[in-house]
């Protein structure tokens, strides 16, 4: 559960919905079968090849765990994708292949960390999924699943503008001094929970909207 992050797992999963939902009518098979994929890949496998590139989460998971869930949670992901490959549509490789590649060179900095930016943070974790998601329902894209995707993309960036200085003050600041001097003349003591608490409430409700938002959509197309 650790590795999960269930609320961060559970908004990035809500993309699939959304890009899903957008589908005429929803095939909820081949839904189900597109979750469980990003499910294994962004879920486990990223998650676990993060705790393994430099243990942000401090975890004392072994090493030979966090391979074997990496292993064989992409592995399972991929083989969704290939049989959904001959099941839905062979124009569906071009999707798993990026999707196995972008999971690993993202969580392990590979290409000299090239790939693990903003940009590519909301393109893989955002725009992507959408798209998948959309195109593996209707075997075809259109202007509705991009301009998804573009929502998607930004809204991660977001989340990366609000989840970055969190992590840096949870992992990384031993202390913080200071204070704000308001203009009655009062001053505010400047702490870690003052640093922390409005990016994190943000986060929260993020978390929680986005699921809302998919669900809706979702619903919609019973």
């Amino acid at each position: 559960m650790t590795l999960l992050h269930p609320p961060y797992t559970v908004w990035h999963l809500s993309y699939v919905a959304i890009g899903a939902a957008l589908a005429s009518e929803i095939d909820f098979a081949r839904l189900g079968a597109t979750l469980a994929a990003f499910g294994l890949a962004m879920g486990i496998g990223a998650h676990a090849l993060d705790e393994l590139r430099g243990r942000p989460l401090g975890t004392s998971i072994p090493t030979g765990m966090l391979v074997a869930l990496a292993v064989t949670s992409i592995a399972g992901a991929v083989a969704i994708g290939v049989v959904s490959c001959f099941w839905i549509s062979p124009w569906l490789a071009p999707f798993v292949a990026a999707g196995g590649l972008l999971v690993v060179a993202y969580n392990l900095e590979l290409f000299g960390g090239r790939l693990h930016d903003d940009i590519w943070f909301g393109l893989a974790w955002g725009a992507f999924p959408v798209l998948t998601a959309y195109f593996a329902q209707t075997e075809t894209m259109r202007g509705a699943a991009v301009v998804a995707a573009a929502f998607a993309f930004a809204l991660s960036l977001v989340q990366r503008q609000l989840s970055t200085p969190v992590r840096l003050v949870r992992r990384s600041v031993r202390s913080v001094t200071g204070s704000l001097e308001l203009a009655s003349g009062a001053e505010e003591p400047i702490t870690t929970a003052t640093l922390l608490r409005a990016p994190e409430r943000a986060l929260r409700l993020l978390s929680a909207a986005t699921p809302l938002l998919a669900t809706a959509l979702v619903l919609s197309r019973l």
